[in-house]
């Protein structure tokens, strides 16, 4: 007996006949071309040395199959073949793979809740933000937040991220101070001149935020408290920061160089939203249309 269902039988039978006739030898050799051709198939990643280190590279950074897959799609890398995010999964589990399988299963502890500072005065709400706001329909509509250290370290890091192009801006504050924050935000807006509004927590940090919007030329606007969800963009990029700096940790263990390299690599992930585009490439796409409308406007002027 076979011990096997009627079901898989007529499959095996259906499968490998030859001739109308089964043969279990040439049975077991077609079998055998099948999973050759189809580990083969899905030796596509390890057979392109380029197309390899590219794929490995972009998992480590942090991005995710479907966005390098995405990326590869649309032609951004070229000279690499296309791979699906199935065969990039199947790579990853694969022998070849297992090096960086292992790195991407390593996890971040959490750590605890953030105290409640208080509350502000005088904020106005998200309620009150223009729907084109809302709708991301034009930059410089950012949202900012708050990266802070544990309980025995020092420092914050202030998060802008751009609600269209998802171009993110970090400012380490090591002397934490409403003063050090508004300086930070400075900073930021001389990299970021197309910022006119930002949305942002109930951090007592932001008490002076009608001196702060007064100093940037921008509006401010604030979630309602506990409704993190409200500015999910900078919710979302904070989840990959962590990803970097662990909760727990001391920011102000690290360099002002570190936080360069790490906006740096947020701003180089292939990002669905962006058509597998860049946030920095969205961003320089965005400052040369609005140099070459400026330019045109002056021609008409003359």
């Amino acid at each position: 007996m076979l011990l096997r269902d009627c079901g898989a039988v007529w499959r095996e039978l259906k499968r490998n006949k030859t001739g109308g006739s089964y043969d279990p030898r040439k049975a077991g050799h077609k079998s055998y071309v099948r999973r050759h051709n189809a580990k083969y198939q899905g030796k596509k990643i390890v057979e392109d040395t380029a197309l390899r280190v590219f794929v490995e590279n972009s998992l480590l950074g942090g991005q995710s199959p479907e966005d390098i897959s995405g990326r590869l799609k649309y032609k951004y890398e070229k000279g690499l073949l296309y791979v699906s995010k199935d065969s990039i999964y199947r790579y990853i589990k694969s022998p070849y793979g297992r090096q960086i399988e292992v790195k991407l299963l390593k996890k971040k502890k959490r750590g605890g809740k953030r105290k409640k500072l208080g509350t502000l005065d005088g904020r106005t709400f998200i309620d009150q933000r223009p729907k084109r706001i809302n709708a991301r329909m034009r930059i410089g509509h950012a949202e900012f937040d708050f990266i802070v250290s544990g309980k025995t370290g020092k420092g914050i890091l202030l998060v802008v991220i751009d609600r269209k192009l998802r171009t993110s801006f970090l400012e380490p504050i090591y002397k934490v101070s409403i003063s050090a924050v508004h300086l930070a935000a400075r900073k930021i807006k001389k990299r970021y001149p197309e910022w006119k509004t930002g949305t942002t927590d109930n951090d007592l940090l932001f008490a002076r935020h009608k001196e702060l919007g007064k100093e940037l030329g921008i509006k401010i606007y604030f979630c309602h408290p506990y409704h993190s969800w409200e500015k999910g963009t900078v919710e979302n990029t904070n989840g990959e920061i962590r990803k970097d700096i662990s909760k727990g940790s001391d920011i102000s263990k690290y360099s002002r160089s570190f936080f360069r390299k790490l906006e740096e690599k947020l701003n180089c992930r292939f990002m669905k939203c962006l058509n597998y585009r860049t946030p920095f490439e969205t961003l320089d796409i965005a400052r040369k249309q609005k140099n070459l409308r400026e330019r045109r406007k002056g021609g008409h002027c003359n």
